[in-house]
């Protein structure tokens, strides 16, 4: 008989070399054209992360960094700036490596609505690529960024196209032009700004950017459940009970207010974020881990979404507004008091709703999106609750109940998969407890960490568009929200439907009416 081994040693031997992750693909050279460059989106991520990915050697051979606006900067001011912004925003600031960055860093002031701008920034940018030889040639390719306020989309799209920076160059050089939500504020907004982009762009030139999508534990959803056997035959309405889905923050509304008055937190999460999560949570496998695919079994959920029913109003919805509070141990003002908000405001600063998909696979199971500011803390999960056991052999031989399994797939603070079931505790007398199963992506400690910005600054280069929303899915998550916010902007007596909470709670309290579980489910800790 052979020497015994330890079966730690034999399953890592076992696994050996089978984890390794395909090298990252050659990048073609580009240049990163970004409008709205002396903007508070492009000082605290955008230039970080382009950064970041610098250091770290994930940038094409050939870039140069362009930053467009309207304030009048030279190339050195603008660096000068740029490099403040690495200074506050960038951990481990290195000025050596910003000399060699700087290097290709440039800026050209225009006005967004006179097209003789763009024709000279395209003029420029030909001889910026000529000039390049050193740090290697663009080859034509741009990427154009809107890091600018929605309503100048349109503008910019449309000058592009005008401009010839919207069609492929003679040497097959590529454009590509990034937006960030709100994609439009109603399903015909929607439809208008889409039908702007295409104008100059086609669909496949078009990256909708949703950030959520590129966190870690988000994109880890779908290996979950369908790299692993053992989750896939259970997601489904027979064995889980509810899902719910939480975006909690901690802060208000800050410098945004002015913006979020007229948005509140329907349009601001429900549109993009939260119906991202609710269609990886529920969708069916794609055919082939493919952009379209994925994207069509996306597509495939948000037509399933039941009809939201007008008549019962708030029956299905709990809308909620912030009082003054405590929060962090910081005393914070009421939501009608804080800078650039109306007094008499019913913008609502919370919202849960209960929706139902009307498939095969979810008829009957409630899934609770839930997302609000000034709560307790920043929590972002999902959990999925499972049903009771059909019959229970313990009924009488142990006191305590026996709880529903419940997995959690932790967002923020802590990206986890986390997941409860029930044991025999050590002792002679059988006695159960839950205990859980826990894997940190963070603790695991393969690979290299990547925030979410640099993720879609990298696709983007790469032109993948599996973290991109497509405009199908905007237009059908739009179409299910649209009679929702009617219903909300119609309502005479929306005063009366708009709870108050105190800040730096859970939100109201008709909230775990609606949901009785979702205390539970945001305070369980994770870590």
């Amino acid at each position: 008989m052979g020497d015994s081994k330890d079966p730690k040693e034999l399953l890592a031997a076992d696994r050996s070399g089978t984890f390794e992750c395909s090298t990252m693909p050659k990048l073609e050279p580009c240049a990163i054209v970004i409008f709205g460059a002396t903007g508070d989106l492009t000082s605290r991520k955008l230039f970080p992360a382009l950064y970041k990915l610098y250091a770290s050697e994930d940038m094409p051979d050939g870039f140069v960094i362009m930053g467009v606006g309207r304030t009048e900067y030279g190339d050195d001011a603008f660096r000068d700036k740029m490099r403040e912004a690495l200074e506050e925003f960038a951990p481990n600031f290195d000025h050596d490596l910003w000399h060699k960055l700087a290097s290709r860093l440039y800026y050209h002031t225009l006005e967004y609505d006179e097209l003789d701008g763009y024709k000279s920034l395209e003029k420029r940018l030909q001889e910026i690529d000529k000039s390049e030889k050193a740090n290697g040639e663009t080859q034509g390719n741009r990427l154009f960024y809107l890091a600018v306020p929605p309503e100048l989309y349109t503008t910019i799209a449309n000058h592009l196209g005008d401009a010839g920076l919207a069609a492929p160059g003679q040497e097959s050089g590529w454009p590509r032009i990034v937006v960030e939500k709100p994609f439009g504020h109603d399903l015909p907004s929607a439809r208008e700004l889409d039908a702007a982009l295409h104008r100059s762009f086609s669909e496949s030139q078009i990256f909708r950017i949703d950030h959520y999508l590129a966190k870690e534990t988000v994109q880890n959803i779908l290996m979950l459940r369908f790299a692993n056997a053992i989750f896939e035959p259970l997601w489904n309405r027979n064995y889980i009970d509810y899902v719910s889905i939480i975006a909690a923050e901690s802060l208000g509304v800050g410098h945004r207010a002015g913006y979020y008055d007229t948005a509140g937190v329907l349009r601001d999460m429900f549109q993009n974020h939260m119906m991202q999560l609710l269609a990886l949570s529920a969708m069916s496998p794609p055919s082939s881990f493919h952009a379209d695919r994925v994207r069509d079994e996306k597509t495939r959920v948000y037509r399933s979404l039941r009809p939201f029913d007008v008549e019962r109003e708030f029956k299905d919805l709990v809308l909620g507004q912030y009082m003054s509070g405590t929060v962090h141990g910081e005393k914070v003002p009421a939501y009608r008091k804080e800078k650039n908000v109306p007094e008499d405001s019913n913008t609502p600063t919370f919202a849960m709703l209960r929706a139902y998909l009307d498939n095969w696979r979810w008829q009957g199971v409630p899934f609770y999106i839930t997302s609000g500011k000034r709560l307790a803390d920043k929590v972002s999960r999902i959990v999925v609750q499972f049903k009771e056991i059909p019959h229970s052999m313990l009924r009488g031989v142990v006191e305590q109940s026996i709880e529903q399994n419940k997995l959690f797939l932790g967002i923020y603070p802590d990206e986890v998969i986390h997941m409860y079931f029930m044991a025999k505790q050590p002792a002679p007398l059988l006695c159960l407890s839950p205990v859980y199963m826990h894997y940190g992506f963070k603790e695991s400690g393969i690979g290299p960490e990547l925030e979410a910005y640099e993720k879609v600054l990298l696709d983007c280069i790469m032109g993948d568009q599996m973290l991109f929303w497509r405009q199908d899915g905007v237009e059908l998550t739009w179409g299910f929200l649209t009679p929702i916010l009617e219903m909300c902007d119609d309502c005479g007596t929306m005063e009366r439907h708009l709870h108050r909470y105190k800040a730096g709670s859970w939100g109201p309290n008709e909230a775990c009416e609606l949901h009785p579980g979702f205390f539970a489910d945001v305070t369980t800790s994770t870590s």
